[in-house]
């Protein structure tokens, strides 16, 4: 068992951290932490099978990225970068355009959340398109502010925080697993979008600026859309003229086995948002449109005060270099496949997983008490993290639900790490 009572830092969170809104708060103190290895206070040491929410995509302290955003500490640590120009910021700007799914969309915002590129993108739609309506996704999460929260599908996350933003309409999730419709994966996609379209049609006063969705929903459960889904989207979309914001703020970074989610569906959204894994753990995250987009912003429409930190950008550029040269979206592609072959596996032998899905290193274990039923176990999952930290394994917990196991460790992971994790929650499993 983890002992909770010593640590001078936790009595100093439970008195002075706001922590009110978690069902809990984990009885580990992280001290340090490298590469998908971190140490609490006593010098235990955990793999990090959740990467600090699918933040730090290249490891822990990566040595190349802490060495960029401390030699640029010495030189500029802030600017107001949307007035006074600075190089890294240039630089981060030149290469992200590179890694969009299209040369047409190379021009960036920055801020420091990804619920504040969110927000940027929703008002570059507005700005655009002249309406200022939304249509968004069931199960959905896309920030915990004002604006985002008004197109989050998912009312455990909304409670008592509104009045929200009126003309935002929403459609069914494209799950699988829990889907309203029938047929197979194709069926559900068609029907899917043709849902989309009817909350456009039925559901608003036609003044739609943008579709906003996660082309792997996180949050909601690691929900995974057919691939047809986005295409059938898109036509829809481009037929009545509503913009496409494609939120990869958790999916983005080569969590999935591609740089960007998007990519596995071959669709160009008009406007993509980052974050997360951006910068691997400096506060950095961006939207990124074409240019006649971007130039629908006139003089005082838009700032951030530390958007664009060029401590943050160097750290971003140093990621970026990682990336390329260690192949890191080439190898979360094949440890992912490596891991869900097991997670099924595991799942066969499990009346209590009800579904694994997931693509890359971002994985989803729905776990229920009735597999015929697809009654969801909260209880359940909320155990079976505890005990997975108990042996030195840190995972997430998500779905609308609350029944979901998160499994998103840093894509440098070890092979033998990852297998470690899964035999773990095989056995603790087998135990429940």
């Amino acid at each position: 068992m983890i002992e909770t009572a010593t640590s001078a830092t936790l009595e100093k969170y439970r008195r002075y951290v706001l922590t009110s809104f978690l069902k809990k708060l984990q009885p580990v103190v992280i001290d340090r932490a490298e590469g998908a290895t971190v140490w609490d206070e006593n010098g235990k040491e955990y793999v990090d099978m959740y990467g600090g929410i699918a933040v730090v995509n290249a490891g822990h302290c990566r040595p190349e990225v802490i060495e960029a955003a401390a030699a640029q500490m010495h030189k500029l640590v802030h600017s107001a970068s949307y007035i006074y120009p600075n190089k890294p910021v240039a630089d981060f700007a030149e290469a992200l355009a590179s890694i969009m799914p299209s040369p047409d969309l190379h021009v960036s915002f920055f801020g420091s959340s990804g619920a504040e590129a969110v927000e940027g993108a929703m008002r570059a739609a507005k700005q655009f398109t002249g309406r200022g309506g939304f249509v968004a996704l069931e199960t959905s999460f896309h920030g915990r502010t004002a604006g985002t929260l008004s197109i989050t599908g998912n009312w455990n996350r909304k409670k008592k925080g509104g009045p929200y933003l009126p003309g935002v309409a929403f459609a069914p999730a494209p799950n699988t697993y829990r889907t309203p419709f029938a047929g197979d994966a194709d069926a559900v996609a068609r029907q899917c979008a043709q849902a989309v379209a009817r909350a456009i049609d039925f559901g608003t006063a036609h003044d739609v600026a943008a579709f906003i969705a996660e082309p792997v929903m996180g949050e909601g459960g690691i929900i995974v859309p057919p691939r047809a889904y986005f295409t059938e989207v898109k036509k829809i979309l481009d037929e009545r003229g509503i913009l496409f914001i494609c939120d990869e703020v958790q999916s983005g970074f080569g969590r999935t086995g591609k740089m960007l989610a998007i990519e596995h569906y071959g669709v160009v959204p008009d406007i993509v948002v980052t974050a997360k894994g951006i910068a691997d753990g400096f506060p950095l995250s961006a939207f990124t449109m074409r240019e006649e987009i971007a130039r629908s912003f006139t003089p005082g429409d838009h700032l951030s005060t530390f958007g664009g930190n060029p401590v943050c950008c160097a750290a971003a550029l140093a990621n970026l270099e990682v990336f390329k040269r260690e192949r890191l979206v080439e190898e979360t592609a094949r440890k992912g496949q490596r891991a869900i072959e097991k997670l099924r596996a595991i799942a066969q032998r499990r009346d209590r997983i009800g579904d694994v899905r997931g693509l890359g290193l971002m994985l989803g274990v729905e776990l229920v008490s009735d597999k015929q039923r697809k009654t969801p176990d909260a209880k359940l999952t909320e155990s079976v993290q505890d005990k997975m930290l108990e042996r030195g394994f840190l995972v997430g917990v998500g779905g609308f639900y609350g029944n979901v196991l998160r499994i998103q460790p840093p894509l440098v992971i070890d092979d033998a790490d990852l297998d470690r994790g899964l035999a773990a929650l095989d056995e603790i499993l087998d135990a429940a």
